[in-house]
């Protein structure tokens, strides 16, 4: 019957939630059985991690660290979102490197670290209710749409807990520059360039991280 086909805004909410959960699952347990094959067992030379805050944001984030020497390893991370999360549109990719100069011993205690990164993005209709941040105005994202590139670098603070032989928690921040060129547009889906190829250069918190963290 024609009402059974009838669903509550809430449920497609619900549903659209559920159905990110399950990609994040999928790409989460394909990336770790690639890495499970592919890198060696032993000696606690490699790492790999997820960043519990972008998950938040339901995105698919996954990052790998390689030790080079006794205190040097090399972090790299990347995050991608290509669907809507609600009416917000939030597609993004970046890829962020990292070398890491622990204090103590590589994987357990303080480190210094400095990136850089890279990515592009398509976001709008973010709700920010009139959010402004270190010369950044993110009004405009209420009510258009910006699509670009993006690429900076910085430095960071960070420290990292041993739960067992192989299980851990990282807790990172960073600060420094990003470049961004973009275009904007009147709404999510629709419209004429408001603005073609628009500057702005970005100074602030750069990285923000809780990783679990499992140690091979």
């Amino acid at each position: 019957m024609q009402f059974l086909r009838v669903r509550h805004p809430f449920l497609l909410r619900m549903s659209t939630a559920f159905d990110t959960m399950k990609l994040q699952t999928k790409a989460y347990l394909t990336i770790l059985a690639l890495a499970s094959a592919t890198l060696p067992a032993s000696g606690g030379d490699y790492a790999i991690k997820s960043n519990l805050l972008y998950d938040a944001t339901a995105s698919v984030n996954l990052g790998a660290e390689f030790g080079i020497a006794r205190q040097w390893s090399l972090d790299v991370n990347g995050d991608i979102n290509f669907w809507n999360v609600g009416s917000r549109r939030w597609r993004h990719w970046f890829v962020q490197p990292e070398m890491r100069y622990w204090l103590c011993h590589r994987s357990i205690g303080h480190f210094l670290g400095i990136h850089a990164f890279g990515g592009q993005y398509n976001i709008g209709n973010l709700r920010t209710k009139g959010f402004k941040f270190l010369g950044t105005d993110f009004r405009t994202l209420d009510r258009q749409r910006a699509q670009g590139w993006f690429a900076g670098a910085g430095i960071a603070y960070g420290y990292s807990w041993a739960f067992s032989e192989h299980w851990g928690l990282e807790a990172e921040i960073g600060i420094g520059w990003a470049y961004s060129r973009y275009d904007t547009y009147p709404c999510a889906e629709c419209g004429d360039k408001l603005r073609d190829n628009a500057v702005h250069n970005y100074v602030g918190p750069t990285k923000a991280a809780i990783n679990l963290v499992y140690n091979f």
